[in-house]
This record gives C-alpha cells, sequence and structure tokens, in this order.
C-alpha cells in the first residue's frame, strides 16, 4: 500500500472524512503511517471504535474499488493532488477523494450551480436550460447533480449550447441514479465531468445526496435554483452555498404556485433575484474575457502554491526538522504545512522520521 492507496481506503471506512483525516495526520504524518499504528495510537486520535475500523481494514476492498474504477475508465483525485478542484479545497470538510468520469480543467473554476425541483413545471425545467445555455455561452461551466427534473435539463442546456457542464451524483459509478440518466453521465463526460465522493459501489441512499449537494456548491462561485417548493432539496444547497460563502440566486415564481414557494422564500431571506442571464454576471462581475480573468487568477494561484512548497522545502534539509517548527519558519497554518508535507512526500522530495520530523530524501 502507498499514500495515495492508503487516502482511498480511508474513503471505503465510513465516518472519516477530511475533518478526521486532519486530526489523523497531525497524529501520523502520512496517510501509509496510519494503517500502520496500534491500537493504542489510533484509539487516542480518533476513539476505539473508528480505531478498530482501520486496524481490521480488508484490503481486499482497495482492490476491488480500484479494479472496478479502472473497468469504468474513471480517474481518482486526492484532496492532495494538484488537479483536485481548486474552488473545492476552499470548503469545510472536502472530500477526501473524487472519482471522475471526465475531465476537469481551469475552465472549472468559473462555474455556477444551477438546481431545483424533481418534479418541476415547464417554468422551472425551461429556464434553467436556457440559463445553463446562455452562461455557457459565456465560457461558464453548469454544475449540477443529474437528478431529474431541473438538474436534467441544466446540464443539457450546457450541453447543447456546446458549453462544459459537471455533474455530482450521490452515489458510488456501479449505481447512477437515476438509471435512465446513464447515457446523459457519458454525454457529460464528453464535454465535462461526473464526478462521485462515494466509493464505486456506494448505493444511492437518501442520506448521500445532502452530501453531495455541499459538493455542487463548493464546485461554484454562486447556485441559481430555478424553481423549489417549500421542502425541496435544492434548498439544502442554497443553504450549503451560504455557509461556504457562494452567492445564492433564484427565479421568482407566482405567488400561488407550490413549486416557487421555496424561491419566493430565498428571495425575502436575501437571495440575489434573477430575470436574465446578466443578473448573474454583474453581480460576480464577470463579463466579457472573463475567462481569461479566470485563467489569470488560476495561474496566479498554481504559482502561489508553488512558491509556498519551495518555501517548505527550503527549511527542510539533511538535518531532521519538527512540524511545529516548519509552521513556524513558514508562518503557514497547520493543516497548509500538512498538505504540502503530502505533496512533497508524493513527489519523493522528502520523507518523514519519528516524532514528527522530516528530511530531504
Amino acid at each position: 500500500m502507498n499514500n495515495f492507496e492508503a487516502l482511498v481506503s480511508l474513503n471505503l471506512i465510513p465516518q472519516i472524512g477530511s475533518v478526521r483525516l486532519e486530526s489523523l495526520l497531525n497524529n501520523f504524518q502520512q496517510p501509509l503511517n496510519i494503517f500502520k499504528a496500534s491500537r493504542k495510537d489510533l484509539a487516542t486520535a480518533v476513539g476505539e471504535h473508528l480505531g478498530e475500523r482501520i486496524i481490521s481494514f480488508d484490503i481486499q476492498r482497495l482492490e476491488n474499488d480500484l479494479a472496478s474504477a479502472k473497468k469504468a475508465g474513471l480517474k481518482i483525485i486526492t484532496f492532495f493532488d494538484e488537479d483536485y478542484p481548486q474552488l473545492l479545497k476552499e470548503i469545510p470538510g472536502a472530500p477526501i477523494v473524487l472519482y471522475v468520469l471526465g475531465s476537469m480543467t481551469a475552465q472549472d473554476n468559473l462555474a455556477i450551480g444551477i438546481v431545483g425541483s424533481r418534479r418541476a413545471s415547464f417554468y422551472g425545467l425551461s429556464n434553467a436550460e436556457k440559463f445553463a445555455a446562455a452562461l455557457s455561452t459565456q465560457g461558464i461551466t453548469i454544475v449540477s447533480g443529474m437528478a431529474r427534473g431541473v438538474d436534467t435539463y441544466a446540464h443539457r442546456g450546457a450541453l447543447k449550447a456546446k458549453g462544459r457542464t459537471i455533474a455530482v451524483i450521490g452515489s458510488g459509478f456501479n449505481h447512477i441514479y437515476p438509471a435512465e440518466n446513464a447515457d446523459l453521465a457519458k454525454e457529460i463526460s464528453f464535454s465535462g465531468a461526473v464526478i462521485s465522493e462515494f466509493p464505486m459501489d456506494a448505493k444511492p441512499l437518501p442520506g448521500n445526496f445532502p452530501r453531495r449537494n455541499r459538493l455542487i456548491s463548493g464546485l461554484s462561485l454562486g447556485v441559481l435554483i430555478t424553481e423549489a417548493a417549500r421542502n425541496s432539496g435544492a434548498l439544502i444547497t442554497a443553504d450549503f452555498a451560504l455557509e461556504q460563502g457562494r452567492e445564492v440566486f433564484a427565479l421568482p415564481g407566482r405567488i400561488d404556485s407550490v413549486g416557487s414557494m421555496g424561491t419566493n422564500v430565498l428571495l425575502k431571506q436575501g437571495a440575489k433575484i434573477v430575470t436574465c442571464c446578466d443578473d448573474i454576471l454583474e453581480e460576480l462581475n464577470l463579463v466579457a474575457g472573463s475567462m481569461k480573468k479566470i485563467e489569470a487568477t488560476v495561474k496566479k494561484q498554481e504559482i502561489t502554491c508553488r512558491n509556498e512548497e519551495n518555501r517548505l522545502y527550503e527549511y527542510i534539509t539533511q538535518q531532521p526538522i519538527a512540524i511545529d517548527d516548519l509552521i513556524q519558519k513558514t508562518s503557514l497554518c497547520s493543516s497548509q504545512v500538512l498538505s504540502l508535507i503530502l505533496k512533497l512526500q508524493f513527489k519523493k522530495l522528502i520523507k518523514a522520521l519519528p516524532g514528527k520530523q522530516f528530511v530531504r530524501s
């Protein structure tokens, strides 16, 4: 097992997310060390119950998952990979790994989520398609959940405009849901990506979809709700968007329409009212030539990341240095230092020593 396989294995264990992963890495420095740790050390880090799950992990589960992903033509990327979506890294509880069918590009850092009711009216469906197409022509990626109704129409609007779209699913790829959208998933993969944080065999359980919704908003600069009743799951996406500091947009609907009650409530609570594509572009300060702006921003982020990585590497020599000293010398927070250390370890530029110390390889 290597560090990549260790991260995929941790993702296969229920109750281990990015928060617990950070706690584990604080104690064991790199993913592989977690599976080499003693029961006592694991119990101290994450409790006896979860520690026992790690100790008793069946490596066959990892092998089956990787083989299944390879057969389906998927790429698995981890939180510490350079091609992990930048916007997603910013949210609390970002996924440890992502299973990706298709490809993600720098353009996807300029994305808008479009969601709404599964049982939407012609008004909600047609506007989802119309706004997705209009935004796509501006070089904006459309993110949605590939559910029936509004989600499906949003993806199809982007595809008709020959734009990029990302579908976030609430199951593993062995259980595409809804089943009738299996062909849509393939079509999306040619013009964007279908992604999931769930292992290949995960079924579309009800509890998975709120988790899915946080990724839709996390991948987006803002989320547009075209139509939603009071109890619509789309409102959960709006809540996540607010928590993540993303913009929330909503289409106004008839006051006597049950399907518009949720969006009308959002507008009363302060969501941005949208009647045309320009309303979204102006609110996000996106104008013609926005792709050049986003490419420049992404390039700046990549340069900043490389500079931080190089700065950390300079402090690691042939003499062991503790992680606390690295945090102090670089003035970076512990999570940033841990992330950079893992990247340097994956590149085999440094190695860990006992006592949370590091040297150059």
